[in-house]
C-alpha cells in the first residue's frame, strides 16, 4: 500500500517536470556545447556544491572524467568538496564560507568554467566562490532551486529549477546533469567527425606538400 507522502511526491515531481523541458533544454544545450569546446580547447571545470548538491556535483565530474554513455577521451572536471583533507583544514584555518573559494583561488584559471549547485541559491560559501571565481576571470554558471536568488545574481547564467520542495530541486538537477552531459558529447562527437574528415587532407599535404583539390 503506498503512503499518501509517496504519492505527493511523486506528484511533486510530475508536476515540476511539465514545465522543465521548455525552459532548460535551451540553457542546458547551450552550457554543453560552450563546455565542450572550452575544455577540448584545454579549460578545466569546476563544480561545488553542499550535502546533496554535493553528491550531484560530483556525479558530473564522473561523467566527464570518465564517461557518460560512448567512450571518448577524459576531461579535466574537479568537484572541490571531495578533497576532505582541504575542504575541513580550509574551514578551520580560514571559516566555512572560504572552502570553496580557496580552492578555486588554487585551481581556476581564466577561461576555466565553475558550475555551482544549491537548491536554496543562498549558500554563502558558493556564493564567495562565485565571487572569487568572477574576479579570475572563470565562467560561473549556476543550478539552483526557485528564482530569485542571491546565486542567480552572482552567476554569469543560471538554471533556476521551479519545485515545491528542495528534494525536487535536487532530482531536476540530476536530469539537468544528464542532459549537459549529452549536449556536451554530442558537441565532441561532432568535433571529432569534422577531424576525421580533415585529416585525410592533412595527410596528403604533409606526405606531397600539396593539397588535395
Amino acid at each position: 500500500m503506498k503512503l499518501a507522502s509517496d504519492v505527493t511526491h511523486c506528484d511533486d515531481l510530475m508536476k515540476a517536470l511539465e514545465g522543465f523541458r521548455e525552459y532548460a533544454s535551451p540553457v542546458i544545450q547551450r552550457w554543453g556545447a560552450a563546455l565542450a569546446d572550452r575544455l577540448g580547447a584545454g579549460a578545466r571545470l569546476l563544480v561545488a556544491g553542499n550535502g546533496g548538491s554535493a553528491a550531484q556535483a560530483q556525479h558530473l565530474t564522473a561523467e566527464l572524467v570518465g564517461r557518460y554513455r560512448d567512450d571518448r577521451p577524459p576531461f579535466s572536471a574537479l568537484a572541490l568538496h571531495a578533497d576532505t583533507s582541504s575542504t575541513t583544514a580550509i574551514a578551520n584555518d580560514y571559516g566555512v564560507q572560504e572552502i570553496f573559494a580557496r580552492q578555486v583561488a588554487a585551481h581556476g584559471r581564466a577561461g576555466d568554467v565553475l558550475i555551482l549547485l544549491s537548491t536554496s541559491g543562498a549558500s554563502a560559501n558558493l556564493l564567495v566562490a562565485a565571487k572569487e571565481a568572477s574576479r579570475l576571470g572563470m565562467t560561473v554558471w549556476a543550478l539552483t532551486g526557485p528564482a530569485p536568488n542571491p546565486l542567480e545574481g552572482g552567476a554569469d547564467a543560471a538554471l533556476c529549477v521551479e519545485a515545491a520542495t528542495a528534494a525536487t530541486v535536487q532530482e531536476l538537477h540530476l536530469v539537468a546533469v544528464h542532459m549537459l552531459c549529452e549536449s556536451f558529447d554530442r558537441t565532441v562527437e561532432r568535433r571529432a567527425a569534422v577531424e576525421r574528415r580533415r585529416t585525410p587532407a592533412n595527410r596528403w599535404t604533409a606526405l606531397t606538400g600539396k593539397d588535395g583539390g
